[in-house]
């Protein structure tokens, strides 16, 4: 199929999937006319894509670890290193929540503490 009925199909820009293509994670065939052309499987592929960058995983880590998945939602079988990588990818979205936690803490410490500004008496 050609780029913009996959994107039809899975309601993906054809702008993104040219970005899924450069960043490694879709492949693609060129007709003689220079037309991009995907495989049976490149629906699923995407939806696999989305999937994961839904999960907060950056593309370049999504290329490590797609070869392992399997089925659109998708599902992911064990690959060399596949654990480390998402254990690693979970400590460091751990690590961000708890420095954004601590921000809304004292964030919301100063909003406690605030006084009213003086407003000028008007006669």
């Amino acid at each position: 199929m050609r780029i913009g009925e996959l994107a039809k199909l899975t309601d993906v820009s054809t702008r993104l999937l040219r970005y899924y293509e450069q960043q490694g994670l879709l492949r693609s065939e060129r007709t003689s006319g220079g037309y991009r052309e995907y495989g049976a499987d490149a629906q699923v592929r995407v939806r696999q894509i989305r999937g994961l960058l839904a999960a907060g995983l950056s593309t370049r880590v999504i290329a490590e670890i797609l070869p392992c998945a399997t089925g659109p939602l998708p599902a992911l079988e064990a690959c060399p290193d596949l654990l480390a990588t998402l254990h690693a990818e979970l400590a460091d979205l751990d690590g961000r929540i708890d420095t954004l936690t601590r921000s809304r803490d004292a964030l919301a410490g100063y909003l406690a503490t605030a006084r009213p500004a003086a407003v000028p008496y008007a006669a």
